[in-house]
């Protein structure tokens, strides 16, 4: 997909490993990107990824930053941009969500938990959106945040907070970035049970199931048609979309 003869550019932070921001990298490959995939620790699982996109014509690399920690970040956007030139879609998969009972959540795991959902996530979006604002085409940026965020489970004490700061991230960098190039979007995608954790039990899995309107469990490739809607519909911004199957409105 080129733009005035530029080969538009997709980066996809947290891609690294076989998770949905990797299915959202290769989404945006098959969309005619180029891809930049970040990792912080996944060399091994990033580096296959980019080799299996350069078989099929993809003009992709991965690059290895630590989201929470800001001069990383910069480094991660000085070397795309030394690399590809520009960037014109940002999608912040990068996360962790860690379980733990509410009696044993200490300061630290709070922290760690918005070091890394939150700034990082806003570090990419600075980063990338006044590289965009540069752009006469502007950009696209999509944030990951979670639909439990409206109803939230126990045992995520310090991981659901990082998550609901996602959405008004969303609302307040869409203004942000369109008062500096209207051809800037800002959207966020609240996904549900797209990719259950292994290590849940088959009750605890049945019952995530249940509890969508659908009774099913969605796929990643969900999400990363959720990713391309905001990327393609060019009139769409500030808007927060739940792909879960019904579950936010379900009631159970």
């Amino acid at each position: 997909m080129t733009m005035a003869g530029k080969k538009r550019v997709a980066l996809v932070t947290g891609a690294g490993k076989r998770r949905v921001g990797n299915v959202i990298a290769q989404a945006l490959a098959d969309r005619g990107f180029s891809v930049a995939i970040n990792y912080r620790q996944s060399a091994g699982e990033a580096g296959e990824t980019v080799d299996e996109l350069k078989r099929r014509g993809v003009e992709a690399e991965a690059f290895q930053a630590d989201v929470a920690i800001e001069a990383d970040v910069r480094r991660l956007f000085r070397e795309v941009m030394h690399r590809f030139g520009r960037i014109d879609i940002l999608v912040t998969a990068a996360a962790i969500w860690e379980p733990k009972p509410l009696e044993q959540v200490t300061a630290a795991d709070l922290l760690r938990h918005f070091e890394i959902n939150v700034l990082g996530t806003f570090l990419c979006c600075q980063q990338a959106g006044l590289i965009m604002v540069g752009q006469p085409e502007g950009g696209v940026i999509v944030t990951i945040g979670d639909w439990a965020v409206e109803r939230p489970y126990p045992g995520y004490a310090a991981y659901f907070p990082s998550k609901g700061a996602i959405l008004t991230m969303t609302r307040s960098l869409a203004v942000e970035f369109a008062q500096r190039n209207p051809a800037i979007r800002v959207n966020c995608v609240l996904p549900g049970p797209v990719m259950l954790p292994p290590e849940l039990s088959p009750e605890e899995r049945r019952e995530a199931i249940d509890g969508t309107l659908l009774r099913r469990e969605g796929r990643p490739e969900h999400v990363a048609q959720a990713v391309l809607f905001f990327v393609e519909n060019d009139f769409v911004t500030g808007v927060c979309l739940p792909v879960d199957g019904g579950r936010t409105i379900a009631g159970s």
